[in-house]
């Protein structure tokens, strides 16, 4: 029997492999993906081609009636790999989440199908006419991806909460159209589809899909643009008064005791000089280098206000945080706190907490009501910046306890990140 390509079919092909070499190349240098989600996307596309060469393959098997063997293979082939793109795509939406019992699941589906050529548990396909005929667990795939697709679809949402509402019907008709492929697969007869409908809403869907993720990462690379742009505003302004009234104590010392003066000088240029290199990382820095920044500043404000200690208790040091985040805080602490104390404290710990690292500036000073803080009145701009960039750069937190004449209790958690697991 000889089999030729009709031209529709041609046209189907031609169609998808078009869309998939699109999808590779758009991929390839779209400047807002990251690399490891650049990755993952391309095994996608390589797979959704694999399952485009399945099922045309095994439609060529089947209608010449040959090779058995290898039509059955190819079956299995394309039912174990479908649930493996939902996962992959997964690992966009949530790369932080746990994948075990996805991949358990995918397991066990590939391993039924497999064995499917020896055992007939899902599939076996008939040697006189080469029919498929289902097995007793013919519905693993199915049910498999059905979850996978619905664990994709929530997580896409919930982890995208505020995608504009008309973005959020992509990943919705990404979903419909491959239910509705699957409906149409069952009422057509397999030697009038060369391809599947579901491989067709496969790559299609991936395309869709991938378009609403990248609207995502260019939504994601202007949040932390701005943020950026904020973290520099708020290091190149270095408060005038600390500057003015800095000099002023260096000016009264080089009379009283040149000595102090001198040290005092070396500290300030040490703050200055620390205060310039963080304009130059783009990132987090490492909690040492914030940590001796927050000393040099405490140690200048210290010769002004005698009166105050800064105490230490650093128990975790291993990790990483937006530049300016615990200088600001004490800064906020002896400015608006414990200066006019007769005995000022302030208390700055780190340590490890479940999840993440933990850190915690206490003093008891005149304290502060934190309700416009939480309501954002454009008060306390000090820490609502560090709030913001602690959120935005890392995923952290940043909680404020405070009352009146009661002390005030800042803690900021840092999440642990996937280095520092491995």
């Amino acid at each position: 029997m000889v089999y030729r390509m009709d031209l529709s079919t041609l046209a189907v092909l031609f169609a998808l492999l078009l869309l998939l070499a699109g999808l590779s190349f758009v991929v390839m240098i779209d400047p807002y993906i990251r690399r490891e989600h650049r990755r993952i996307m391309l095994i996608i596309a390589a797979l959704s081609l694999s399952l485009i060469i399945e099922d045309y393959g095994g439609n060529l098997l089947f209608l010449r009636r040959s090779h058995l063997v290898l039509k059955s293979c190819l079956s299995a082939f394309g039912y174990s790999v479908r649930p493996v793109i939902l996962i992959l795509y997964s690992y966009i939406i949530r790369p932080k989440g746990k994948k075990r019992l996805l991949w358990v699941l995918a397991g066990i589906n590939a391993a039924l199908n497999g064995s499917s050529p020896l055992t007939g548990l899902c599939f076996t396909i008939r040697e006189t006419d080469f029919v498929m005929l289902r097995g007793p667990l013919w519905f693993s795939c199915m049910v498999v991806s059905a979850f996978l697709l619905a664990v994709l679809f929530v997580h896409s949402v919930f982890s995208y909460r505020e995608t504009r509402r008309w973005e959020r019907l992509i990943p919705l008709f990404v979903v419909l159209a491959i239910l509705a492929s699957v409906v149409m697969d069952l009422r057509v007869s397999v030697e009038s589809q060369p391809i599947s409908f579901l491989n067709v809403a496969i790559v299609v869907g991936s395309v869709f899909y991938y378009i609403w993720l990248h609207l995502q990462f260019v939504r994601e690379h202007e949040r932390d643009l701005t943020a950026e742009q904020r973290i520099q505003i708020m290091m190149t302004q270095i408060q005038p008064h600390f500057l003015y009234n800095t000099l002023s104590t260096i000016q009264a010392l080089c009379s009283t005791d040149p000595q102090q003066a001198a040290g005092i000088t070396g500290k300030f240029s040490a703050y200055l000089r620390q205060n310039l290199n963080t304009l130059e990382i783009p990132g987090l820095t490492s909690f040492e280098k914030e940590l001796e920044h927050t000393r040099t500043y405490a140690d200048i404000e210290r010769v002004r206000f005698p009166n105050i200690r800064v105490e230490y208790a650093i128990e975790d040091s291993g990790f990483s945080l937006p530049p300016l985040t615990v200088q600001p805080i004490v800064e906020n602490a002896i400015r608006h706190g414990v200066r006019i104390r007769e005995e000022g404290v302030i208390r700055v710990v780190a340590r490890k907490a479940e999840g993440g690292h933990e850190i915690v500036v206490s003093d008891n000073g005149i304290g502060f009501d934190v309700t416009p803080l939480e309501q954002n009145d454009g008060t306390h701009i000090g820490l609502k910046n560090v709030q913001e960039r602690i959120e935005k750069m890392c995923g952290g937190s940043v909680t404020v306890v405070s009352q009146p004449d009661m002390g005030t209790t800042v803690t900021v958690f840092i999440p642990e990140r996937e280095e520092e697991k491995a």
